[in-house]
């Protein structure tokens, strides 16, 4: 559920000139966990009273006003530079509106613990495109053997040796493409708009308002008014965008800046239990016991691919 688009050195700088006293770290990295986790929920209920392409849209014009309270408060101003701005469009797209709207519409035929666990794929995804698009990003026995577990992980969630029975191949395949843009997008990103000197803030304000007006445009053309206003699934839209878009990137670069990326990337190992607890004792859905399982799988292949090899000691005559 990232949606980061400058390096960490550049957060780190932006937030460690604030001399404000936070709260404790652990307790905001579990509040992001909890906020991430219930998102799925949120996404499922939002789609139970509107179209897949409006949830979306809304979340991101709730999302987009918190992080434009937040510029304002701190006086940011918009990127300048048509070619950041170019840039910020295509990430826009990747890291927000395309996987945004690809989960909202998989869970409109598969529940919201499948999409979650779905989402914890996207290490294992940014594993094996970095492969490819990073050269300065070399494999290891470790970070190959977590790959391939990894997905092995995943073929026990979807009940490979079963068939796949009883499965929808095209809400769980929307929601895998979702989980493979995010890293998409991140490499776009650091090969484009690494060491721009804008703000992290700044960069992503930009980015939430770029997918909102992509969003904005596309979803009249798919999709009609709603003849009535279904309210709980219109809050559950509000705290999806205002909590889970706006508010988590602000504890997601606050984390970033203080303990670092690798500790901060931890959250996404807590995303797809605290959704699959939350779709269970919430929304009533059926858990069979390959799903857990190839849970534990996914998360413990996804954490070999984060393992970076030791940095070799200079011997010294």
């Amino acid at each position: 559920m990232s949606t980061v688009t400058t390096p960490a050195g550049q957060v780190a700088s932006a937030l460690s000139a604030s001399p404000r006293r936070r709260l404790d770290w652990r307790l905001r990295f579990a509040a992001l966990s909890l906020i991430w986790g219930f998102s799925f929920l949120l996404i499922k209920v939002g789609t139970e009273g509107y179209a897949p392409f409006q949830v979306t849209l809304g979340r991101l014009v709730f999302g987009t006003a918190v992080l434009a309270a937040a510029m304002a408060v701190r006086r940011e101003r918009l990127p300048r530079g048509a070619r950041t701005w170019g840039h910020l469009t295509v990430a826009a797209f990747l890291l927000n509106a395309l996987p945004f709207s690809l989960f909202a519409y998989a869970e409109l035929t598969i529940p919201s613990t499948l999409a979650g666990i779905c989402n914890a794929t996207s290490p294992l995804w940014g594993m094996a495109l970095s492969l490819v698009a990073l050269s300065e990003d070399r494999p290891t026995r470790v970070r190959v053997a977590g790959l391939g577990l990894g997905f092995l992980g995943v073929l026990t969630v979807l009940g490979a040796w079963q068939g796949f029975h009883g499965l929808d191949a095209t809400g769980t395949a929307l929601a895998l493409l979702a989980s493979l843009s995010y890293p998409i997008g991140w490499i776009y990103v650091r090969r484009t708009l690494a060491g721009t000197g804008h703000s992290h803030l700044s960069m992503t304000g930009a980015q939430l308002l770029l997918a909102t007006v992509q969003l904005a445009v596309v979803t009249p053309l798919f999709t009609t008014l709603p003849t009535r206003v279904a309210v709980v699934p219109l809050l559950a839209i509000a705290a999806l965008g205002a909590l889970g878009t706006g508010l988590a990137v602000l504890l997601q670069y606050g984390l970033v800046a203080e303990v670092g990326p690798t500790t901060a990337q931890m959250v996404t190992y807590f995303i797809p239990v605290i959704a699959t607890a939350a779709g269970v004792a919430l929304l009533g859905e059926t858990l069979a016991w390959s799903t857990p399982v190839g849970a534990v799988i996914v998360l413990t292949g996804a954490a070999l691919t984060q393992v970076r090899p030791k940095p070799r000691r200079e011997s010294r005559p």
